[in-house]
């Protein structure tokens, strides 16, 4: 089907999702492993990540913010690359600009991850941003000039 295409850089986005899941645990579990024992059993009931900001190494919790950076401005993406896809515009320059998205995405999330600069990391972010603002674009000139 025409306009499918575009559903190669979603699914790749989606497997980038699962890379970073797969790292933040294999950094955070022993992080939090190694964390001193307490002796009450329900020290840690009731936990959520922002507890571990003040327990674990600043470093160990970036791959978490990415991971949960990826479940926030990403889901507009999904949504349009679908709508893109469904009414066969997810090819040419769509797909070209959803390939970019992602790889800006990517290379946000290494550099979060690794490095952590906020003034480099914010220029990925609004350049992907960017991308994304111009396949909303798209899909609304498309679904509303029909």
């Amino acid at each position: 089907m025409e306009g499918m295409e575009i559903l190669k850089p979603v699914v790749a986005l989606a497997i980038w999702t699962m890379v970073m899941w797969v790292w933040m645990y294999a950094t955070r579990i022993p992080a939090i492993t190694a964390l001193p024992k307490s002796n009450d059993p329900n020290a840690d009931v009731g936990w959520t990540g922002a507890k571990l900001e003040g327990l674990i190494k600043p470093s160990i919790q970036w791959k978490a913010h990415n991971y949960n950076h990826l479940h926030e401005a990403p889901t507009v993406f999904y949504a349009v690359a679908l709508v893109l896809a469904l009414i066969g515009q997810g090819g040419g320059i769509n797909l070209t600009i959803a390939w970019v998205y992602v790889a800006l995405r990517v290379a946000h999330s290494i550099f979060q991850s690794t490095v952590n600069k906020v003034a480099p990391r914010f220029g990925l972010f609004v350049l992907s941003s960017l991308a994304l603002m111009m396949l909303v674009t798209h899909a609304a000139i498309a679904v509303f000039t029909r």
